[in-house]
């Protein structure tokens, strides 16, 4: 199964809210025909028009079709002013012109696409050896798993990889990575329950340079963003690995649960302050109808999303296609 079949069939939440508001919009059946019509937007097409896709109910781009447009983007959590935004390009060019739904669809997937595609950037891989990579995240984001996947991923392709489980505060996220790394065979760091996870991170990349690692990646706690206690915590991380490595970290994943929705924009502006993010991972794309938050975060700050998940196997977290993904969350085939 290709990933973008997997993504378009598991994005059934987001490409069905967006599907369904672009059909109800379109076959309005209060919408009032153009002048010398003769026929409502409404109107069914025939059995044959259906096979064919001609004869489609049309709608007039007018102010209340935008308006409406609007508002199924924003119940997809594209946010307001991202919504407001691509509603306004799709109607240059369109407006007082009829639509299908097919078109519609089409000219918002080229949209999202346009938007998605100057952030869409794989995780760079550096000379520097190792190559230091601090995932972040608020908890239940999908952190763990994530390292496991790309530890998994990279060995894979043949880079020696050390993790860090440095949320020393949960043995469960400690086990999880531990089962990551046993099946990827990749070792895996750890202290004891409670212990200070920047000494971890310290011991960790001194002994990720001795073995002359590749890569080496840092689990951290789920800090919820409005813990200053906890911020700090992670703070002090960098700080400590600044000091074996003045150019460590040299990635910062934040990992978002797309399920928050527009929550996840005040994670990132946070989170940005703190730990200097690089780049963003999305998952749980499978389970919400939120999948339009993806494209605020992009509009907003244009940070590189390196990957997606859909799902918790190993080839269910993908580098970030635009277009795919673009087509996925408007439903289009």
């Amino acid at each position: 199964m290709s990933f973008l079949k997997k993504l378009r069939d598991r994005m059934f939440r987001s490409s069905d809210k967006i599907g369904e508001g672009l059909e109800a919009l379109v076959a309005d059946p209060m919408a009032a025909p153009a002048a010398g019509d003769g026929a409502g937007t409404a109107a069914r097409p025939g059995l044959v028009g259906r096979l064919f896709g001609a004869d489609e109910p049309r709608r007039l781009v007018d102010d209340a079709m935008l308006e409406s447009l609007e508002d199924v983007l924003i119940g997809a959590d594209m946010g307001v002013e991202t919504a407001a935004r691509v509603t306004a390009n799709i109607a240059e060019g369109r407006f007082g012109k009829r639509v299908t739904t097919r078109e519609l669809r089409a000219a918002l997937a080229d949209e999202i696409a346009r938007i998605m595609e100057p952030v869409a950037r794989p995780l760079p891989v550096y000379a520097q050896r190792p190559q230091v990579v601090l995932v972040v995240g608020v908890n239940g984001s999908g952190k763990t798993t994530t390292i496991g996947k790309l530890a998994s991923q990279f060995k894979a392709a043949g880079k020696s990889v050390v993790i860090a489980a440095g949320d020393t505060f949960r043995a469960a996220a400690v086990e999880q990575l531990q089962v990551w790394g046993s099946r990827a065979g990749v070792p895996v760091l750890t202290a004891p329950e409670g212990s200070d996870p920047a000494s971890l991170a310290f011991d960790a990349l001194t002994k990720a340079q001795a073995e002359g690692a590749d890569l080496l990646l840092i689990d951290t706690a789920g800090r919820l963003q409005n813990r200053a206690d906890l911020m700090e915590e992670l703070a002090k991380i960098v700080r400590v690995l600044r000091k074996k490595d003045p150019s460590a970290p040299h990635n910062t994943l934040l990992v978002l649960d797309a399920t928050t929705g527009q929550n996840a924009v005040s994670q990132v502006e946070i989170f940005r302050k703190i730990a200097d993010v690089t780049g963003l991972v999305m998952t749980k794309l499978d389970g919400t109808a939120k999948g339009g938050v993806l494209v605020s975060l992009a509009d907003k700050f244009g940070l590189p999303i390196h990957a997606i998940g859909v799902g918790e196997q190993i080839d269910d977290l993908a580098p970030f296609d635009p277009e795919d993904f673009a087509k996925a969350l408007v439903g289009q085939e």
